[in-house]
Protein backbone atom coordinates (compact mmCIF):
# COMPACT_ATOMS: atom_id res chain seq x y z
CA UNK A 1 0.00 0.00 0.00
CA UNK A 2 1.32 3.44 -0.89
CA UNK A 3 2.51 5.64 1.94
CA UNK A 4 0.29 8.66 2.62
CA UNK A 5 1.56 11.94 1.15
CA UNK A 6 0.86 15.42 2.50
CA UNK A 7 0.64 17.84 -0.42
CA UNK A 8 0.74 21.47 0.69
CA UNK A 9 -1.59 23.40 -1.61
CA UNK A 10 -2.69 27.00 -1.42
CA UNK A 11 -6.04 27.29 0.44
CA UNK A 12 -6.90 30.23 -1.86
CA UNK A 13 -6.29 28.72 -5.32
CA UNK A 14 -5.04 25.12 -4.68
CA UNK A 15 -1.69 25.90 -6.34
CA UNK A 16 1.45 24.31 -4.86
CA UNK A 17 3.03 26.04 -1.87
CA UNK A 18 6.80 26.42 -1.47
CA UNK A 19 8.77 27.40 1.61
CA UNK A 20 10.69 30.64 0.94
CA UNK A 21 13.70 31.18 3.16
CA UNK A 22 13.79 34.96 2.71
CA UNK A 23 10.30 35.44 4.16
CA UNK A 24 10.18 32.32 6.33
CA UNK A 25 6.67 31.59 5.04
CA UNK A 26 4.92 29.26 2.61
CA UNK A 27 4.11 31.13 -0.59
CA UNK A 28 1.99 30.35 -3.65
CA UNK A 29 3.59 30.86 -7.08
CA UNK A 30 0.19 31.27 -8.75
CA UNK A 31 -1.89 33.74 -6.73
CA UNK A 32 0.91 35.19 -4.56
CA UNK A 33 -0.73 34.29 -1.25
CA UNK A 34 1.54 33.92 1.77
CA UNK A 35 0.92 31.78 4.85
CA UNK A 36 2.51 31.30 8.24
CA UNK A 37 3.84 27.77 8.95
CA UNK A 38 1.62 27.31 12.03
CA UNK A 39 -1.44 28.46 10.06
CA UNK A 40 -0.91 25.87 7.31
CA UNK A 41 -0.09 23.10 9.80
CA UNK A 42 -3.39 23.71 11.63
CA UNK A 43 -5.29 23.83 8.34
CA UNK A 44 -3.82 20.54 7.13
CA UNK A 45 -4.18 18.80 10.50
CA UNK A 46 -7.96 19.24 10.20
CA UNK A 47 -7.88 18.32 6.50
CA UNK A 48 -5.87 15.15 7.15
CA UNK A 49 -8.19 14.05 9.95
CA UNK A 50 -11.12 14.23 7.52
CA UNK A 51 -9.03 12.44 4.88
CA UNK A 52 -8.36 9.57 7.30
CA UNK A 53 -12.08 9.17 7.95
CA UNK A 54 -12.79 9.19 4.20
CA UNK A 55 -9.96 6.70 3.57
CA UNK A 56 -11.33 4.29 6.17
CA UNK A 57 -14.80 4.46 4.61
CA UNK A 58 -13.33 3.97 1.13
CA UNK A 59 -11.31 0.98 2.32
CA UNK A 60 -14.41 -0.72 3.70
CA UNK A 61 -16.15 -0.09 0.39
CA UNK A 62 -13.16 -1.53 -1.50
CA UNK A 63 -13.14 -4.65 0.69
CA UNK A 64 -16.84 -5.20 0.01
CA UNK A 65 -16.38 -4.76 -3.75
CA UNK A 66 -13.28 -7.00 -3.73
CA UNK A 67 -15.23 -9.78 -2.02
CA UNK A 68 -17.96 -9.49 -4.65
CA UNK A 69 -15.41 -9.60 -7.51
CA UNK A 70 -13.73 -12.65 -5.99
CA UNK A 71 -17.03 -14.47 -5.86
CA UNK A 72 -17.76 -13.54 -9.49
CA UNK A 73 -14.24 -14.61 -10.59
CA UNK A 74 -14.68 -17.98 -8.92
CA UNK A 75 -17.91 -18.52 -10.82
CA UNK A 76 -16.27 -17.53 -14.15
CA UNK A 77 -13.21 -19.70 -13.48
CA UNK A 78 -15.32 -22.82 -13.18
CA UNK A 79 -16.70 -22.15 -16.70
CA UNK A 80 -13.39 -21.05 -18.33
CA UNK A 81 -11.95 -23.05 -21.27
CA UNK A 82 -8.27 -22.50 -20.32
CA UNK A 83 -7.59 -19.75 -22.93
CA UNK A 84 -6.87 -16.88 -20.43
CA UNK A 85 -3.51 -15.03 -20.52
CA UNK A 86 -0.98 -16.85 -18.27
CA UNK A 87 0.18 -14.50 -15.51
CA UNK A 88 1.72 -17.20 -13.35
CA UNK A 89 5.26 -15.97 -14.16
CA UNK A 90 4.61 -12.54 -12.60
CA UNK A 91 5.75 -12.02 -9.04
CA UNK A 92 5.28 -9.40 -6.33
CA UNK A 93 8.51 -10.45 -4.63
CA UNK A 94 11.10 -7.66 -5.00
CA UNK A 95 13.66 -9.66 -3.02
CA UNK A 96 16.58 -7.65 -1.60
CA UNK A 97 15.56 -4.58 -3.64
CA UNK A 98 12.37 -4.18 -1.60
CA UNK A 99 14.30 -2.75 1.34
CA UNK A 100 15.53 0.15 -0.83
CA UNK A 101 12.20 1.03 -2.48
CA UNK A 102 9.03 2.85 -1.40
CA UNK A 103 5.70 3.38 -3.14
CA UNK A 104 4.02 6.79 -2.90
CA UNK A 105 0.73 8.06 -4.26
CA UNK A 106 0.50 11.66 -5.48
CA UNK A 107 -2.63 13.22 -3.95
CA UNK A 108 -2.88 15.70 -6.82
CA UNK A 109 -2.97 13.45 -9.92
CA UNK A 110 -3.12 9.99 -8.34
CA UNK A 111 0.15 8.74 -9.84
CA UNK A 112 1.93 6.06 -7.81
CA UNK A 113 5.66 6.60 -7.55
CA UNK A 114 8.54 4.27 -6.70
CA UNK A 115 11.32 6.15 -4.95
CA UNK A 116 14.60 5.49 -3.19
CA UNK A 117 13.90 4.57 0.43
CA UNK A 118 16.08 7.46 1.69
CA UNK A 119 14.04 10.14 -0.13
CA UNK A 120 11.83 12.03 2.31
CA UNK A 121 10.43 14.72 0.02
CA UNK A 122 9.92 14.64 -3.71
CA UNK A 123 8.05 16.19 -6.64
CA UNK A 124 5.62 14.28 -8.82
CA UNK A 125 7.20 13.81 -12.28
CA UNK A 126 3.77 13.86 -13.90
CA UNK A 127 2.03 16.94 -12.49
CA UNK A 128 5.04 18.63 -10.88
CA UNK A 129 3.37 19.09 -7.50
CA UNK A 130 5.87 19.21 -4.62
CA UNK A 131 4.85 16.51 -2.16
CA UNK A 132 5.92 15.74 1.40
CA UNK A 133 6.07 12.18 2.69
CA UNK A 134 5.83 12.12 6.50
CA UNK A 135 5.71 8.32 6.46
CA UNK A 136 9.40 8.29 5.58
CA UNK A 137 10.31 9.29 9.12
CA UNK A 138 7.92 6.92 10.91
CA UNK A 139 9.37 3.70 12.20
CA UNK A 140 12.95 4.98 11.98
CA UNK A 141 13.62 8.36 13.59
CA UNK A 142 11.88 11.68 13.32
CA UNK A 143 14.26 14.68 13.08
CA UNK A 144 14.40 16.89 16.15
CA UNK A 145 15.28 20.04 14.22
CA UNK A 146 15.27 21.60 10.77
CA UNK A 147 17.25 24.64 9.61
CA UNK A 148 15.18 26.32 6.86
CA UNK A 149 16.71 27.45 3.55
CA UNK A 150 17.49 31.16 3.44
CA UNK A 151 19.04 31.34 -0.02
CA UNK A 152 17.26 30.60 -3.30
CA UNK A 153 18.25 28.62 -6.39
CA UNK A 154 19.15 31.91 -8.11
CA UNK A 155 21.49 32.75 -5.22
CA UNK A 156 23.21 29.39 -5.67
CA UNK A 157 23.73 29.95 -9.41
CA UNK A 158 25.17 33.45 -8.78
CA UNK A 159 27.52 32.04 -6.14
CA UNK A 160 28.76 29.38 -8.57
CA UNK A 161 29.50 31.97 -11.27
CA UNK A 162 31.33 34.12 -8.71
CA UNK A 163 33.33 31.04 -7.68
CA UNK A 164 34.70 30.86 -11.24
CA UNK A 165 36.12 34.40 -11.10
CA UNK A 166 39.79 35.19 -10.36
CA UNK A 167 40.91 31.59 -10.90
CA UNK A 168 44.04 32.07 -13.08
CA UNK A 169 44.49 28.33 -13.78
CA UNK A 170 40.84 27.71 -14.74
CA UNK A 171 40.39 26.79 -18.44
CA UNK A 172 38.98 29.81 -20.28
CA UNK A 173 36.20 27.73 -21.83
CA UNK A 174 35.02 26.17 -18.54
CA UNK A 175 32.59 28.85 -17.37
CA UNK A 176 31.34 29.42 -20.93
CA UNK A 177 31.00 25.85 -22.19
CA UNK A 178 30.04 23.94 -19.06
CA UNK A 179 26.39 23.10 -18.61
CA UNK A 180 24.58 23.20 -15.30
CA UNK A 181 23.15 19.68 -15.42
CA UNK A 182 21.28 19.76 -12.14
CA UNK A 183 20.66 21.96 -9.12
CA UNK A 184 18.87 20.63 -6.08
CA UNK A 185 17.97 22.09 -2.72
CA UNK A 186 18.55 19.23 -0.29
CA UNK A 187 17.91 18.96 3.44
CA UNK A 188 20.90 16.85 4.46
CA UNK A 189 20.59 14.69 7.61
CA UNK A 190 23.04 15.41 10.42
CA UNK A 191 23.66 13.87 13.80
CA UNK A 192 24.39 16.55 16.40
CA UNK A 193 26.42 15.64 19.46
CA UNK A 194 26.40 17.19 22.94
CA UNK A 195 29.03 16.48 25.60
CA UNK A 196 32.35 17.53 27.09
CA UNK A 197 36.02 17.05 26.26
CA UNK A 198 38.84 17.38 28.78
CA UNK A 199 42.56 16.67 28.70
CA UNK A 200 45.95 18.06 27.81
CA UNK A 201 48.22 18.61 24.82
CA UNK A 202 51.92 19.34 24.30
CA UNK A 203 53.30 21.57 21.56
CA UNK A 204 56.73 22.26 20.10
CA UNK A 205 56.98 26.03 19.62
CA UNK A 206 59.74 28.25 18.26
CA UNK A 207 60.68 31.92 18.35
CA UNK A 208 62.81 33.09 15.43
CA UNK A 209 64.82 36.32 15.67
CA UNK A 210 67.00 37.67 12.85
CA UNK A 211 69.57 40.46 13.37
CA UNK A 212 72.78 41.85 11.83
CA UNK A 213 76.18 41.72 13.53
CA UNK A 214 78.97 43.38 11.57
CA UNK A 215 79.01 41.81 8.09
CA UNK A 216 76.86 38.90 9.17
CA UNK A 217 73.12 38.33 9.27
CA UNK A 218 72.34 36.03 12.18
CA UNK A 219 69.14 34.00 12.63
CA UNK A 220 68.51 32.85 16.18
CA UNK A 221 65.89 30.16 16.85
CA UNK A 222 64.70 29.31 20.36
CA UNK A 223 62.78 26.09 21.01
CA UNK A 224 60.06 25.63 23.63
CA UNK A 225 58.10 22.71 25.01
CA UNK A 226 54.62 24.10 25.71
CA UNK A 227 51.91 22.29 27.70
CA UNK A 228 48.23 23.18 27.89
CA UNK A 229 45.30 21.51 29.70
CA UNK A 230 41.62 22.25 30.06
CA UNK A 231 38.08 21.20 29.28
CA UNK A 232 35.35 22.40 26.95
CA UNK A 233 31.64 21.70 26.72
CA UNK A 234 30.24 21.30 23.24
CA UNK A 235 26.69 21.40 21.91
CA UNK A 236 25.36 20.16 18.58
CA UNK A 237 28.68 19.23 16.96
CA UNK A 238 27.46 18.23 13.45
CA UNK A 239 28.34 15.05 11.56
CA UNK A 240 26.54 14.44 8.27
CA UNK A 241 24.55 11.19 8.24
CA UNK A 242 24.14 10.72 4.48
CA UNK A 243 26.51 8.48 2.56
CA UNK A 244 25.54 10.36 -0.64
CA UNK A 245 27.20 13.58 0.53
CA UNK A 246 31.03 13.86 0.53
CA UNK A 247 32.14 14.38 4.14
CA UNK A 248 34.82 16.92 3.19
CA UNK A 249 32.24 19.04 1.34
CA UNK A 250 29.85 19.00 4.29
CA UNK A 251 32.64 19.93 6.72
CA UNK A 252 33.89 22.74 4.44
CA UNK A 253 30.57 24.60 4.11
CA UNK A 254 30.20 24.93 7.88
CA UNK A 255 29.44 26.69 10.14
CA UNK A 256 25.67 26.99 10.35
CA UNK A 257 23.95 29.57 12.54
CA UNK A 258 21.89 27.52 15.00
CA UNK A 259 19.92 30.60 16.04
CA UNK A 260 17.56 29.79 13.12
CA UNK A 261 17.15 26.12 14.09
CA UNK A 262 13.44 25.18 14.25
CA UNK A 263 11.56 22.23 15.74
CA UNK A 264 11.05 19.80 12.87
CA UNK A 265 7.98 20.30 10.70
CA UNK A 266 7.23 18.86 7.26
CA UNK A 267 5.96 22.32 6.28
CA UNK A 268 9.56 23.39 5.59
CA UNK A 269 10.11 20.63 3.01
CA UNK A 270 7.87 21.47 -0.02
CA UNK A 271 9.97 22.48 -3.02
CA UNK A 272 13.10 20.74 -1.68
CA UNK A 273 14.45 17.22 -1.41
CA UNK A 274 15.11 15.68 1.97
CA UNK A 275 17.34 12.69 2.60
CA UNK A 276 16.74 10.27 5.46
CA UNK A 277 19.92 9.26 7.28
CA UNK A 278 21.62 6.09 6.04
CA UNK A 279 24.73 6.32 8.24
CA UNK A 280 23.86 5.24 11.78
CA UNK A 281 24.88 6.94 15.01
CA UNK A 282 27.20 4.01 15.72
CA UNK A 283 28.88 4.28 12.31
CA UNK A 284 29.32 8.05 12.84
CA UNK A 285 30.90 7.59 16.28
CA UNK A 286 34.54 7.77 15.10
CA UNK A 287 33.97 10.99 13.14
CA UNK A 288 32.02 12.49 16.05
CA UNK A 289 34.77 11.65 18.56
CA UNK A 290 37.40 13.11 16.23
CA UNK A 291 35.48 16.36 15.77
CA UNK A 292 34.78 16.75 19.51
CA UNK A 293 38.41 16.07 20.46
CA UNK A 294 39.47 18.44 17.70
CA UNK A 295 37.35 21.21 19.21
CA UNK A 296 39.30 20.99 22.50
CA UNK A 297 42.66 20.72 20.73
CA UNK A 298 41.93 23.85 18.66
CA UNK A 299 40.90 25.74 21.81
CA UNK A 300 44.14 24.72 23.57
CA UNK A 301 46.30 25.61 20.55
CA UNK A 302 44.75 29.08 20.33
CA UNK A 303 46.17 29.84 23.79
CA UNK A 304 49.73 29.19 22.54
CA UNK A 305 50.48 32.69 21.30
CA UNK A 306 53.59 34.80 20.82
CA UNK A 307 55.54 32.11 18.96
CA UNK A 308 56.72 31.96 15.34
CA UNK A 309 55.66 28.33 14.90
CA UNK A 310 53.59 25.89 16.97
CA UNK A 311 53.14 22.14 16.29
CA UNK A 312 51.33 19.54 18.38
CA UNK A 313 53.57 16.70 19.65
CA UNK A 314 51.15 14.72 21.85
CA UNK A 315 47.68 14.73 23.33
CA UNK A 316 45.67 13.02 26.06
CA UNK A 317 41.98 13.82 25.60
CA UNK A 318 38.94 12.20 27.23
CA UNK A 319 35.33 12.55 26.08
CA UNK A 320 32.16 12.60 28.14
CA UNK A 321 29.51 11.74 25.56
CA UNK A 322 26.06 13.29 25.95
CA UNK A 323 22.86 13.46 23.90
CA UNK A 324 22.62 13.01 20.16
CA UNK A 325 20.12 15.04 18.09
CA UNK A 326 18.88 14.45 14.55
CA UNK A 327 18.56 17.50 12.30
CA UNK A 328 18.08 18.43 8.64
CA UNK A 329 20.38 21.20 7.37
CA UNK A 330 20.02 23.08 4.03
CA UNK A 331 22.45 22.46 1.15
CA UNK A 332 22.29 23.44 -2.51
CA UNK A 333 23.89 20.75 -4.69
CA UNK A 334 25.05 21.89 -8.15
CA UNK A 335 26.29 19.51 -10.85
CA UNK A 336 28.07 20.88 -13.93
CA UNK A 337 29.46 19.02 -16.92
CA UNK A 338 32.47 20.08 -19.01
CA UNK A 339 34.74 18.21 -21.40
CA UNK A 340 32.94 14.93 -20.67
CA UNK A 341 33.51 15.17 -16.90
CA UNK A 342 31.16 15.96 -13.99
CA UNK A 343 31.98 18.58 -11.36
CA UNK A 344 30.10 18.73 -8.05
CA UNK A 345 29.62 21.85 -5.93
CA UNK A 346 27.88 22.26 -2.57
CA UNK A 347 26.60 25.51 -1.07
CA UNK A 348 25.40 26.19 2.47
CA UNK A 349 21.71 27.03 2.00
CA UNK A 350 21.82 29.43 4.94
CA UNK A 351 25.14 31.31 4.66
CA UNK A 352 26.05 30.88 0.97
CA UNK A 353 29.50 29.35 1.57
CA UNK A 354 30.33 27.27 -1.53
CA UNK A 355 32.93 24.57 -2.18
CA UNK A 356 33.79 22.39 -5.17
CA UNK A 357 36.63 21.19 -7.36
CA UNK A 358 37.58 23.07 -10.51
CA UNK A 359 39.57 21.82 -13.52
CA UNK A 360 43.10 23.11 -14.14
CA UNK A 361 44.31 24.23 -17.58
CA UNK A 362 47.59 22.49 -18.46
CA UNK A 363 48.44 25.26 -20.92
CA UNK A 364 47.96 27.93 -18.27
CA UNK A 365 50.09 26.00 -15.75
CA UNK A 366 52.91 25.72 -18.31
CA UNK A 367 52.49 29.40 -19.21
CA UNK A 368 52.67 30.40 -15.54
CA UNK A 369 55.86 28.43 -14.92
CA UNK A 370 57.35 29.84 -18.12
CA UNK A 371 56.57 33.39 -16.97
CA UNK A 372 58.12 32.73 -13.54
CA UNK A 373 61.21 31.15 -15.13
CA UNK A 374 61.60 34.10 -17.53
CA UNK A 375 61.41 36.55 -14.63
CA UNK A 376 64.06 34.63 -12.65
CA UNK A 377 66.35 34.49 -15.69
CA UNK A 378 65.93 38.24 -16.26
CA UNK A 379 66.79 38.95 -12.60
CA UNK A 380 69.85 36.65 -12.78
CA UNK A 381 71.15 38.30 -15.96
CA UNK A 382 70.68 41.76 -14.48
CA UNK A 383 72.60 40.70 -11.36
CA UNK A 384 75.47 39.27 -13.43
CA UNK A 385 75.72 42.43 -15.54
CA UNK A 386 75.80 44.53 -12.38
CA UNK A 387 78.59 42.39 -10.88
CA UNK A 388 80.55 42.52 -14.15
CA UNK A 389 80.78 46.28 -13.84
Amino acid sequence: MATQVTNYQCPACTGPLHFVGESGRLECDYCGSSFDIAEIEAFYAEKEAKAVEAAEAAQKQEETEAAQKTAEADEQKSAADGSDWDSSGLSEDWGADAADMKAYCCPSCGAELLCDATTAATSCPYCGNPSVIPGQFTGILKPDFVLPFKLSKEDAIKALKKHYLKKPLLPSTFSKANHLEEIKGVYVPFWMYDGEASGSARFHATQVHTYTSGDYEITETRHYDVSRAGSIGFEKIPVDASSKMPDDYMDSIEPYDYADLKPFSTAYLPGFLADKYDVSIEDSRERADKRCAGSLLSALERTVSGYTTCNETSRDIHLKRGKVHYALLPVWILNTRWDGKDFLFAMNGQTGKLVGNLPVSTKRVIGLFAAIAASLIAISVTALLFLAR
